[in-house]
């Protein structure tokens, strides 16, 4: 198997994990064996990082599991309440692509923080290519979060989202520049790039949100298509002037 089927098929076992009911024996797919899980991620470690504690790392993974199934219910709860059509949670779980895109995302941010290389960014891409969302495995989300429909969300890697934050298709939460070392006139890594969404925010379709100091205050709105390179204060509603629409008559042939 190439690497993108082997991370593929160790996600699989990570979702028969998060969501026995569903994914696991229960519903229908292989039981959740922890075990396997960490004997084919170890083998994927080893070849990436050959001079690393492989197994440490994997131990370290697996004891977070826990807290990312914990966490993935307050998501899960957050596209039950904030969507009037959804009719369950399994309905959620099973056919939200955003919800997809969220569990892989928390797993993959989970490898990004022990500093496993590329696998992160393989999961990631998977969940991007399966869902249209987009979500770095840097970025860093809280609990209770949603995306509803999802298509074409795009979320950096520097990003941070609070609590109970909810977008909408096309959002993008991205880079306002990129600064070149001025040596060697590379792009500079490893410093912030994209916003802070505080806790209880809303953003619409299709808006765009660029900066690394950009603060989006907390129980804030932002409406459709605002494009916005500056910080907010909370409690804030940002929203474009609508057009006003030129309504004629259609002529007669």
């Amino acid at each position: 198997m190439t690497l993108p089927q082997r991370v593929s098929a160790i996600l699989e076992q990570c979702f028969a994990y998060l969501h026995p009911c569903l994914y696991g024996a229960v519903g229908g797919g292989a039981a959740a064996d922890l075990p396997s899980l960490a004997d084919a991620l170890e083998r994927e470690i080893v070849y990436l990082m050959p001079d690393a504690d492989a197994r440490g790392v994997v131990d370290a993974f697996v004891r977070r599991l826990p807290e990312v199934r914990k966490v993935l219910e307050t998501d899960v709860q957050a596209a039950y309440e904030g969507d009037p059509a959804a009719m369950s949670r399994m309905e959620v779980v099973l056919a939200y692509p955003g919800m997809y895109a969220v569990t892989v995302h928390r797993l993959a941010h989970e490898l990004y923080v022990l500093k496993v290389p590329i696998l992160p960014r393989v999961m990631s891409e998977l969940a991007h290519s399966k869902t249209g969302i987009d979500i770095h495995p840097g970025a860093t989300i809280g609990q209770g979060f949603f995306i509803d429909h999802g298509t074409g969300v795009v979320i950096g890697e520097t990003t941070v989202i609070g609590r109970n934050v909810k977008l909408y298709q096309g959002v993008t939460l991205g880079a306002l520049s990129f600064p070149k070392d001025e040596k060697t006139g590379m792009l500079r890594k490893g410093h912030k790039r994209h916003p802070n969404v505080e806790d209880n925010v809303v953003i619409y379709a299709g808006a765009t949100i660029l900066g690394g100091d950009t603060v989006i205050g907390h129980d804030s709105e932002i409406g459709g298509n605002v494009w916005l390179m500056q910080s907010i204060p909370p409690h804030s509603r940002v929203y474009n002037k609508p057009p006003a629409p030129d309504i004629r008559g259609k002529s007669k042939q």
